[in-house]
Protein backbone atom coordinates (compact mmCIF):
# COMPACT_ATOMS: atom_id res chain seq x y z
CA UNK A 1 0.00 0.00 0.00
CA UNK A 2 1.54 3.15 -0.72
CA UNK A 3 0.05 6.34 1.70
CA UNK A 4 1.10 9.94 1.89
CA UNK A 5 1.16 11.37 5.37
CA UNK A 6 0.84 15.53 5.46
CA UNK A 7 2.73 16.93 8.45
CA UNK A 8 4.15 19.98 9.75
CA UNK A 9 8.37 19.75 9.07
CA UNK A 10 9.33 21.56 12.43
CA UNK A 11 12.28 22.87 10.28
CA UNK A 12 10.20 25.47 8.84
CA UNK A 13 7.77 25.73 12.45
CA UNK A 14 10.98 26.71 14.26
CA UNK A 15 12.50 28.75 11.55
CA UNK A 16 15.96 26.15 11.39
CA UNK A 17 16.02 25.68 7.49
CA UNK A 18 19.85 25.57 7.74
CA UNK A 19 19.47 21.77 9.45
CA UNK A 20 19.20 19.53 6.38
CA UNK A 21 17.20 16.50 8.34
CA UNK A 22 13.57 17.36 8.96
CA UNK A 23 12.25 16.67 11.85
CA UNK A 24 8.73 16.21 13.18
CA UNK A 25 6.07 16.17 16.28
CA UNK A 26 6.17 13.67 18.86
CA UNK A 27 3.04 11.81 17.59
CA UNK A 28 3.69 11.60 13.86
CA UNK A 29 7.23 10.71 14.69
CA UNK A 30 6.18 7.69 16.67
CA UNK A 31 3.82 6.97 14.03
CA UNK A 32 6.73 7.25 11.16
CA UNK A 33 9.03 4.90 13.71
CA UNK A 34 6.11 1.93 13.75
CA UNK A 35 5.77 2.17 9.85
CA UNK A 36 9.26 1.06 9.69
CA UNK A 37 8.50 -2.09 10.78
CA UNK A 38 5.68 -2.87 8.15
CA UNK A 39 7.66 -3.31 4.90
CA UNK A 40 4.24 -3.91 2.70
CA UNK A 41 3.47 0.00 3.26
CA UNK A 42 5.54 2.84 1.03
CA UNK A 43 5.39 5.95 3.19
CA UNK A 44 5.88 9.39 1.85
CA UNK A 45 6.09 12.26 3.74
CA UNK A 46 4.81 15.28 2.16
CA UNK A 47 5.84 18.93 4.05
CA UNK A 48 4.88 22.19 3.04
CA UNK A 49 7.30 25.10 3.90
CA UNK A 50 7.84 28.79 3.68
CA UNK A 51 11.23 28.67 3.09
CA UNK A 52 12.85 26.03 0.36
CA UNK A 53 15.42 23.70 2.39
CA UNK A 54 17.83 20.94 1.23
CA UNK A 55 16.49 17.52 2.24
CA UNK A 56 17.10 14.17 2.30
CA UNK A 57 14.89 11.98 -0.24
CA UNK A 58 14.55 9.26 2.28
CA UNK A 59 14.36 8.65 6.02
CA UNK A 60 14.22 5.14 6.07
CA UNK A 61 13.91 1.83 3.55
CA UNK A 62 10.36 2.16 3.21
CA UNK A 63 10.10 6.17 3.90
CA UNK A 64 10.25 8.88 1.39
CA UNK A 65 10.47 12.57 2.19
CA UNK A 66 9.11 15.44 -0.16
CA UNK A 67 9.19 19.29 0.81
CA UNK A 68 7.55 21.77 -0.69
CA UNK A 69 8.37 25.55 -1.16
CA UNK A 70 5.13 27.49 -0.76
CA UNK A 71 5.26 31.56 -0.32
CA UNK A 72 4.16 33.42 2.40
CA UNK A 73 0.76 34.06 0.67
CA UNK A 74 -0.33 30.75 0.09
CA UNK A 75 -0.50 29.99 3.74
CA UNK A 76 -3.77 31.03 6.51
CA UNK A 77 -4.60 33.95 5.12
CA UNK A 78 -5.44 32.60 2.33
CA UNK A 79 -7.09 29.16 3.42
CA UNK A 80 -3.75 27.46 2.84
CA UNK A 81 -4.71 27.92 -1.03
CA UNK A 82 -0.74 27.74 -2.07
CA UNK A 83 -0.16 24.25 0.25
CA UNK A 84 -3.17 22.76 -1.42
CA UNK A 85 -1.69 23.20 -4.84
CA UNK A 86 1.52 21.82 -4.31
CA UNK A 87 0.65 19.52 -2.36
CA UNK A 88 -2.10 18.22 -4.92
CA UNK A 89 0.72 18.92 -7.96
CA UNK A 90 2.79 16.74 -5.67
CA UNK A 91 0.55 13.70 -4.67
CA UNK A 92 -0.58 13.57 -8.35
CA UNK A 93 3.29 12.56 -9.13
CA UNK A 94 3.06 9.98 -6.08
CA UNK A 95 -0.42 8.85 -6.88
CA UNK A 96 -1.30 7.32 -3.11
CA UNK A 97 -3.65 4.65 -2.57
CA UNK A 98 -4.55 6.96 0.68
CA UNK A 99 -3.86 10.50 2.17
CA UNK A 100 -3.23 10.99 5.78
CA UNK A 101 -3.31 14.63 7.20
CA UNK A 102 -1.65 15.12 10.38
CA UNK A 103 -3.45 17.42 12.48
CA UNK A 104 -5.41 20.75 12.01
CA UNK A 105 -2.70 23.23 13.71
CA UNK A 106 -1.61 23.95 9.87
CA UNK A 107 -2.31 23.19 6.61
CA UNK A 108 -1.81 19.05 6.78
CA UNK A 109 -5.55 18.75 7.54
CA UNK A 110 -6.78 20.86 4.45
CA UNK A 111 -4.56 19.85 2.68
CA UNK A 112 -5.64 16.21 2.90
CA UNK A 113 -9.49 17.34 2.55
CA UNK A 114 -8.36 18.65 -0.82
CA UNK A 115 -5.92 16.87 -1.84
CA UNK A 116 -8.44 14.66 -4.58
CA UNK A 117 -7.00 10.96 -3.49
CA UNK A 118 -9.06 9.07 -0.52
CA UNK A 119 -7.98 10.67 2.56
CA UNK A 120 -8.37 10.87 6.90
CA UNK A 121 -7.66 13.07 9.42
CA UNK A 122 -6.17 12.82 12.89
CA UNK A 123 -6.60 15.60 15.09
CA UNK A 124 -4.02 16.57 17.71
CA UNK A 125 -5.25 19.47 19.25
CA UNK A 126 -8.86 20.39 19.32
CA UNK A 127 -8.83 24.14 17.39
CA UNK A 128 -12.59 24.79 18.02
CA UNK A 129 -12.06 23.76 21.44
CA UNK A 130 -8.96 26.23 21.97
CA UNK A 131 -10.61 28.76 20.21
CA UNK A 132 -13.30 28.74 22.53
CA UNK A 133 -11.06 27.91 25.70
CA UNK A 134 -9.17 31.35 24.62
CA UNK A 135 -12.29 33.09 23.31
CA UNK A 136 -10.56 34.31 20.16
CA UNK A 137 -11.24 37.28 18.42
CA UNK A 138 -12.37 37.00 14.93
CA UNK A 139 -9.72 36.71 12.33
CA UNK A 140 -7.37 35.52 14.77
CA UNK A 141 -4.61 32.89 14.91
CA UNK A 142 -7.28 29.95 16.84
CA UNK A 143 -10.48 31.27 15.63
CA UNK A 144 -9.21 30.84 11.82
CA UNK A 145 -7.91 27.70 12.46
CA UNK A 146 -11.47 26.66 14.12
CA UNK A 147 -13.33 27.65 11.17
CA UNK A 148 -10.84 25.58 8.84
CA UNK A 149 -11.04 22.80 11.26
CA UNK A 150 -14.49 22.69 10.93
CA UNK A 151 -14.52 22.65 6.68
CA UNK A 152 -11.59 20.03 6.96
CA UNK A 153 -13.29 17.76 9.15
CA UNK A 154 -16.81 17.83 7.38
CA UNK A 155 -14.76 17.14 4.21
CA UNK A 156 -12.61 13.77 4.97
CA UNK A 157 -13.38 10.29 4.86
CA UNK A 158 -12.99 10.01 8.49
CA UNK A 159 -11.42 11.06 11.70
CA UNK A 160 -8.78 9.30 13.63
CA UNK A 161 -9.87 10.45 17.56
CA UNK A 162 -6.86 10.13 19.91
CA UNK A 163 -8.99 10.04 22.61
CA UNK A 164 -12.95 10.47 23.88
CA UNK A 165 -12.39 13.96 24.01
CA UNK A 166 -11.50 14.21 21.02
CA UNK A 167 -14.31 12.05 19.70
CA UNK A 168 -16.65 14.35 21.38
CA UNK A 169 -15.48 17.43 19.80
CA UNK A 170 -15.60 15.95 16.18
CA UNK A 171 -18.35 13.69 15.97
CA UNK A 172 -20.91 16.33 14.96
CA UNK A 173 -19.12 17.02 11.75
CA UNK A 174 -17.25 13.73 11.21
CA UNK A 175 -18.72 11.19 8.86
CA UNK A 176 -16.81 8.55 10.68
CA UNK A 177 -14.35 8.20 13.68
CA UNK A 178 -11.77 6.02 14.58
CA UNK A 179 -10.44 5.73 18.20
CA UNK A 180 -6.77 5.36 17.79
CA UNK A 181 -3.97 6.40 20.23
CA UNK A 182 -0.97 8.97 19.60
CA UNK A 183 1.84 6.08 19.25
CA UNK A 184 5.13 6.89 21.64
CA UNK A 185 8.17 7.49 20.51
CA UNK A 186 10.67 4.25 20.61
CA UNK A 187 12.87 5.58 22.96
CA UNK A 188 10.48 6.26 25.68
CA UNK A 189 10.21 1.65 25.70
CA UNK A 190 14.17 1.41 25.74
CA UNK A 191 15.97 -0.24 29.24
CA UNK A 192 13.94 1.60 32.08
CA UNK A 193 16.89 2.59 34.66
CA UNK A 194 16.71 1.91 38.76
CA UNK A 195 14.15 4.02 40.40
CA UNK A 196 16.21 7.73 41.86
CA UNK A 197 17.29 7.32 45.27
CA UNK A 198 19.81 10.74 46.12
CA UNK A 199 18.58 13.47 47.18
CA UNK A 200 15.21 14.94 47.12
CA UNK A 201 12.03 13.44 45.06
CA UNK A 202 12.12 15.61 42.27
CA UNK A 203 8.59 15.97 40.57
CA UNK A 204 8.02 17.16 36.83
CA UNK A 205 5.83 19.46 34.58
CA UNK A 206 6.19 19.57 30.65
CA UNK A 207 4.88 21.72 28.77
CA UNK A 208 4.71 25.02 27.47
CA UNK A 209 3.92 27.86 29.86
CA UNK A 210 0.40 28.85 29.14
CA UNK A 211 -2.68 29.92 31.11
CA UNK A 212 -4.33 27.12 30.23
CA UNK A 213 -1.73 24.54 31.46
CA UNK A 214 -2.06 26.11 34.98
CA UNK A 215 2.17 25.58 35.85
CA UNK A 216 1.64 29.07 38.15
CA UNK A 217 -0.97 27.17 40.13
CA UNK A 218 0.92 23.73 40.51
CA UNK A 219 4.05 26.39 41.44
CA UNK A 220 1.71 27.76 44.26
CA UNK A 221 0.40 24.14 45.12
CA UNK A 222 4.58 23.29 45.72
CA UNK A 223 5.44 26.40 48.02
CA UNK A 224 2.13 25.51 50.20
CA UNK A 225 3.70 21.92 50.87
CA UNK A 226 7.70 23.46 50.92
CA UNK A 227 6.39 25.70 53.67
CA UNK A 228 4.52 22.95 55.34
CA UNK A 229 8.55 21.31 55.77
CA UNK A 230 7.80 18.46 52.34
CA UNK A 231 10.90 18.42 50.92
CA UNK A 232 10.71 17.68 47.06
CA UNK A 233 11.72 19.88 43.69
CA UNK A 234 9.57 20.75 41.21
CA UNK A 235 11.05 21.11 37.56
CA UNK A 236 9.40 22.99 34.56
CA UNK A 237 10.73 22.03 31.13
CA UNK A 238 9.15 23.22 27.80
CA UNK A 239 8.80 26.98 26.05
CA UNK A 240 9.06 29.75 28.88
CA UNK A 241 6.56 31.79 26.94
CA UNK A 242 7.82 35.16 28.18
CA UNK A 243 6.40 37.40 25.42
CA UNK A 244 2.83 36.15 27.21
CA UNK A 245 1.83 37.72 30.03
CA UNK A 246 1.02 34.42 32.00
CA UNK A 247 4.83 33.56 31.18
CA UNK A 248 5.73 36.49 32.80
CA UNK A 249 4.20 36.49 35.74
CA UNK A 250 5.25 32.45 36.20
CA UNK A 251 9.00 33.50 35.58
CA UNK A 252 8.54 36.13 38.64
CA UNK A 253 7.01 33.60 40.75
CA UNK A 254 9.73 30.80 40.10
CA UNK A 255 12.11 33.21 40.84
CA UNK A 256 11.68 33.70 43.98
CA UNK A 257 11.16 29.41 44.45
CA UNK A 258 14.52 29.09 42.42
CA UNK A 259 16.02 31.16 45.22
CA UNK A 260 14.55 29.41 48.04
CA UNK A 261 15.80 26.13 46.32
CA UNK A 262 12.91 24.04 45.54
CA UNK A 263 12.20 24.66 41.91
CA UNK A 264 13.97 25.39 38.76
CA UNK A 265 13.38 25.40 34.83
CA UNK A 266 15.25 22.98 32.60
CA UNK A 267 14.14 25.19 29.23
CA UNK A 268 13.16 23.03 26.41
CA UNK A 269 14.21 19.17 26.47
CA UNK A 270 15.13 16.74 23.23
CA UNK A 271 14.06 13.54 23.40
CA UNK A 272 17.18 12.31 24.72
CA UNK A 273 17.58 14.92 27.38
CA UNK A 274 13.30 14.70 27.81
CA UNK A 275 13.97 10.84 28.96
CA UNK A 276 17.20 11.94 31.20
CA UNK A 277 14.91 14.08 33.09
CA UNK A 278 11.77 11.46 33.39
CA UNK A 279 14.71 9.19 34.82
CA UNK A 280 15.81 11.45 37.20
CA UNK A 281 12.20 12.33 38.30
CA UNK A 282 9.59 10.04 40.59
CA UNK A 283 6.61 11.61 39.31
CA UNK A 284 4.75 13.66 36.70
CA UNK A 285 2.39 16.42 37.33
CA UNK A 286 -0.19 17.38 34.57
CA UNK A 287 -2.89 19.53 35.00
CA UNK A 288 -4.26 21.43 32.28
CA UNK A 289 -7.77 22.68 31.39
CA UNK A 290 -7.58 21.65 27.87
CA UNK A 291 -5.72 18.45 26.38
CA UNK A 292 -6.43 16.61 23.47
CA UNK A 293 -4.26 13.43 24.53
CA UNK A 294 -1.52 14.18 26.79
CA UNK A 295 1.33 12.69 25.01
CA UNK A 296 3.79 13.61 27.72
CA UNK A 297 1.38 11.67 30.33
CA UNK A 298 1.67 8.69 28.29
CA UNK A 299 5.81 9.73 27.75
CA UNK A 300 5.92 9.84 31.54
CA UNK A 301 3.97 6.23 32.51
CA UNK A 302 5.94 4.90 30.05
CA UNK A 303 9.35 5.78 32.49
CA UNK A 304 7.53 4.07 35.60
CA UNK A 305 6.81 7.65 36.99
CA UNK A 306 3.63 8.24 39.32
CA UNK A 307 1.30 11.02 37.65
CA UNK A 308 -0.81 13.40 39.04
CA UNK A 309 -3.14 14.84 36.62
CA UNK A 310 -6.56 16.29 35.73
CA UNK A 311 -9.69 14.29 34.43
CA UNK A 312 -9.14 16.46 31.24
CA UNK A 313 -9.03 15.20 27.85
CA UNK A 314 -7.20 11.94 26.66
CA UNK A 315 -5.59 11.93 30.06
CA UNK A 316 -9.15 9.97 31.31
CA UNK A 317 -8.37 7.05 28.40
CA UNK A 318 -4.10 7.05 29.32
CA UNK A 319 -4.80 6.74 33.35
CA UNK A 320 -7.59 4.13 33.15
CA UNK A 321 -6.50 1.23 34.94
CA UNK A 322 -2.83 2.20 35.48
CA UNK A 323 -0.68 1.79 38.24
CA UNK A 324 0.34 5.08 40.20
CA UNK A 325 -1.67 6.84 37.88
CA UNK A 326 -4.26 9.73 40.07
CA UNK A 327 -6.97 12.16 38.48
CA UNK A 328 -8.36 15.04 39.71
CA UNK A 329 -10.88 18.34 38.49
CA UNK A 330 -8.41 20.77 36.84
CA UNK A 331 -9.77 23.25 39.46
CA UNK A 332 -9.48 21.01 42.21
CA UNK A 333 -5.95 22.17 43.76
CA UNK A 334 -6.96 21.37 47.31
CA UNK A 335 -7.19 17.61 46.01
CA UNK A 336 -3.99 17.82 44.15
CA UNK A 337 -2.16 19.15 47.25
CA UNK A 338 -3.63 16.33 49.64
CA UNK A 339 -2.24 13.44 46.66
CA UNK A 340 1.03 15.11 46.75
CA UNK A 341 1.35 15.39 50.08
CA UNK A 342 0.08 11.91 51.12
CA UNK A 343 2.50 10.87 48.37
CA UNK A 344 5.42 12.56 49.59
CA UNK A 345 4.94 11.76 53.25
CA UNK A 346 4.64 7.61 52.37
CA UNK A 347 8.08 7.61 50.61
CA UNK A 348 6.89 8.32 47.03
CA UNK A 349 6.30 4.95 46.00
CA UNK A 350 6.85 4.22 42.11
CA UNK A 351 4.56 2.48 40.04
CA UNK A 352 5.46 -1.12 39.13
CA UNK A 353 3.44 -1.92 35.88
CA UNK A 354 2.62 1.43 34.32
CA UNK A 355 5.45 1.19 31.79
CA UNK A 356 4.26 -2.23 30.90
CA UNK A 357 1.31 -0.78 30.16
CA UNK A 358 1.83 2.10 28.34
CA UNK A 359 4.03 -0.50 25.73
CA UNK A 360 0.89 -2.55 25.23
CA UNK A 361 -1.25 0.20 24.62
CA UNK A 362 1.01 2.82 22.73
CA UNK A 363 3.98 1.12 21.10
CA UNK A 364 5.01 2.46 17.71
CA UNK A 365 4.12 -0.57 15.59
CA UNK A 366 1.01 -1.15 17.69
CA UNK A 367 -0.43 2.08 16.58
CA UNK A 368 0.88 2.24 13.22
CA UNK A 369 -0.94 -1.57 12.36
CA UNK A 370 -4.12 0.23 13.47
CA UNK A 371 -3.46 2.57 10.68
CA UNK A 372 -3.14 0.40 8.55
CA UNK A 373 -6.53 -1.80 9.04
CA UNK A 374 -8.15 1.47 9.03
CA UNK A 375 -6.53 2.67 5.57
CA UNK A 376 -7.58 -0.70 4.57
CA UNK A 377 -11.11 0.00 5.58
CA UNK A 378 -11.68 3.51 3.84
CA UNK A 379 -9.91 1.87 0.68
CA UNK A 380 -12.33 -0.72 0.63
CA UNK A 381 -15.32 1.75 0.83
CA UNK A 382 -13.80 3.52 -1.79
Amino acid sequence: MKVAILTTDNRDHFREHHKIVPWFGPAPEALLQGFQGLPEVELHIVACARQAMASPEKLADNIWFHSLHVPKIGWMRTGYQGCIRATRKKLQELQPDIVHGQGTELDCGMTAAFSGFPNVLTIHGNMQAIAKLYRARIGSYHWVAGQLETITVRRTRGVLCNSAYTEHCVRPQAKQIWRVPNALRSAFFDRLKEPPVAGPPIVLNIGSTLAYKQQGEVLEVADTLWRQGLKFELHFAGDRALHTKYGAAFAQRLAVAERAGHARHLGRLDTAQLITALDAASALIHFPTEESFGLVVAEALARNLKLFGATTGGMVDIAAGVDGAELFAPDNFAALESALARWLKAGCPMPRTAAATMRQRYHPEVVARQHLEIYQEVLQKS
